[in-house]
């Protein structure tokens, strides 16, 4: 799987995703050839998917943030599908995600205030396809928002 070389690339990289190969490198104690080879490898594998931007919503005027769980209607054998390609086209549709439970999906969903999520909620939310129920929870706060695992 991973070896202390990884561990240490991808260490660095999670906590400057913009830094530079030759940079990266000689903080995880390796040559640049090495490095590069290092998450060339790690990107074919896949363990390595990409480099994301860290967006702060709120600073661009999103206010509302608020994640709805679904269950959906299971006598429709297409309700899963039907539902994820619906709500893959919300604009304002952060997140999607799948459960096995009393909730089947969850979407994050962002809006500027509450009267934008108030349109949002009836013109886009409630027309998804095969929903039996929705809970809506209201974000307060972010406490942790960490997807990097201690390596």
């Amino acid at each position: 799987m991973l070896d202390d070389i990884d561990r240490r690339l991808l260490r660095h990289l999670m906590a400057d995703p913009a830094m530079a190969t030759s940079a990266l490198a000689n903080r995880a104690g390796v040559s640049p050839a090495v490095a590069a080879r290092r998450l060339d490898r790690l990107r074919d594998s896949g363990a390595l998917r990409g480099i994301r931007a860290a967006i702060d919503w709120a600073a661009l005027g999103y206010q509302v943030e608020v994640s709805l769980r679904f269950t959906l209607d299971k006598t429709v054998a297409t309700a899963f599908d039907d539902f994820l390609a619906a709500a893959r086209a919300v604009p304002e549709v952060l997140e999607i995600q799948t459960f096995l439970g009393r909730v089947d999906v969850r979407l994050n969903v962002i809006a500027r205030d509450m009267a934008q999520y108030q349109d949002i909620y009836r013109a886009r939310i409630l027309t998804l396809p095969h929903i039996a129920d929705i809970e809506a929870l209201m974000l307060i706060a972010t406490i942790k928002d960490e997807s990097a695992l201690p390596l």
